[in-house]
């Protein structure tokens, strides 16, 4: 074989790997939604620089926590629920399910309710008449689209929220701060600290993220001897959503740190305040809505696939309506009751954005627990078992989620 044609191969190789890229990077890029926006800019408001080595720790447990998931899918070719139903018992599926579905369902309310409140201020019209076109547009887009188009349309609106790093640079922090608080871990026991602890990584670590990249390899049809490419999509979804998130906790750290007003949606827009002036709502308000319309999708499609499978219903975006009509109608119905929760009344859409993460975080423990039993069971996975570092910070995210939540229900008992 001639140099040109060994270059070509190897040309040949490298273009089929990018093609495979995607899952993963959607994945990070959701994570990034409305709630995760304003609970990282609300951690900086409320912890100062004090949480960013928590942000750094959770960049390994968070590509430990999905490459566990994506691995259980390529080498099994099925889903948690079928995996669970066949395996282990109705119950733990059930709980898995019932677990995921209160979590996808309330930050569904959470990102809806920003998206229509962004318009809202924008129009002076209410909210509650946003609320079902904003559903009714998401629901077209997944019914009758492609899921390759869908892909890259979700791939595209990852790069918008870019914007955070400039402003982090131009909010001009102190730097020795920022390093010293990055590197050396700085934990304070009061109840605020715990819950922005436990808000970040909910945020960070999402329940919906587990099911959703899984679902998403499965469509995907990735074999085992992909494994590397799925990694490599991976580490780079899980490293560019935790870089922006790490600007976010910045600039909300050095614009809002001691703010009284943070149950306004507009007052987290001054974190972009650095970048864009007076135009700081303007491309918050880009933000939250491109956000929106990339996370809104992946938290009712993981519901959908993960119900559908549980029953055995078809199930994937490649189907249409009438080929798989569980799996659309729970689609389109989780995105339905986050309209229901978002018509009830006195509902602060900052404190239904964070709190919503805060309880992710709290619901974690369950169902990284559950991935964990299944990955290192050699009945399922052969020997394609997790890495010994993925298992780690894995183990790592389960005992640390779920020491916080004790902690902070202890507290709430106690005080």
């Amino acid at each position: 074989m001639g140099l040109k044609e060994k270059i070509k191969q190897d040309i040949q190789k490298n273009r089929s790997k990018i093609k495979h890229l995607g899952p993963g990077i959607i994945t990070g890029g959701a994570d990034n939604d409305p709630a995760g926006i304003a609970t990282y800019t609300l951690v900086g408001a409320t912890t100062g620089f004090s949480q960013l080595w928590l942000l750094i720790l959770s960049t390994p447990m968070m590509i430990g926590v999905q490459n566990i998931m994506a691995r259980i899918a390529i080498v099994t070719g099925k889903s948690l629920p079928e995996i669970t139903k066949a395996f282990y018992s109705k119950k733990i599926t059930i709980l898995m399910i019932t677990t995921l579905a209160l979590a996808n369902i309330l930050t569904i309310g959470a990102d809806l309710n920003a998206v229509a409140e962004i318009f809202h201020v924008l129009t002076g019209y209410k909210t509650v008449y946003f609320l079902i076109p904003i559903t009714a547009i998401i629901g077209y887009l997944i019914t009758f689209g492609k899921y390759k188009t869908v892909k890259r349309f979700l791939i595209a609106l990852t790069l918008i929220l870019g914007v955070y790093i400039i402003s982090a640079i131009m909010a001009k922090p102190s730097l020795k701060e920022v390093l010293i608080n990055t590197f050396i871990p700085h934990i304070n026991p009061s109840i605020s600290w715990i819950i922005a602890a436990l808000g970040l990584l909910g945020t960070t670590i999402s329940p919906y993220m587990l099911f959703w990249q899984a679902a998403e390899e499965k469509e995907e049809k990735a074999s085992v001897i992909q494994a590397d490419e799925v990694e490599l999509d991976t580490f780079l979804g899980m490293t560019w959503s935790n870089l922006l998130a790490y600007c976010m906790i910045i600039t909300g750290a050095v614009m809002l740190y001691g703010h009284k007003n943070l149950n306004d949606i507009q007052t987290l827009a001054l974190a972009l305040k650095p970048v864009a002036g007076d135009f700081a709502f303007g491309i918050f308000s880009l933000g939250i809505i491109v956000s929106g319309f990339l996370a809104l999708p992946v938290l009712a499609g993981s519901t959908a696939y993960a119900v559908a499978d549980t029953f055995g219903w078809r199930q994937g975006m490649d189907n249409k309506v009438s080929d798989a009509k569980g799996f659309y109608f729970v689609f389109v119905g989780s995105l339905l009751v986050g309209d229901i929760i978002d018509m009830i009344p006195n509902i602060s859409v900052v404190d239904a954005l964070y709190y919503s993460q805060v309880l992710d975080g709290m619901l974690i423990p369950v169902l990284i627990g559950i991935s964990l039993m299944i990955s290192h069971n050699k009945e399922i996975m052969g020997e394609f078992i997790p890495k010994k570092t993925h298992t780690f910070f894995a183990f790592l995210t389960l005992i640390v989620t779920a020491v916080l939540s004790f902690i902070m229900i202890y507290q709430w008992i106690k005080g």
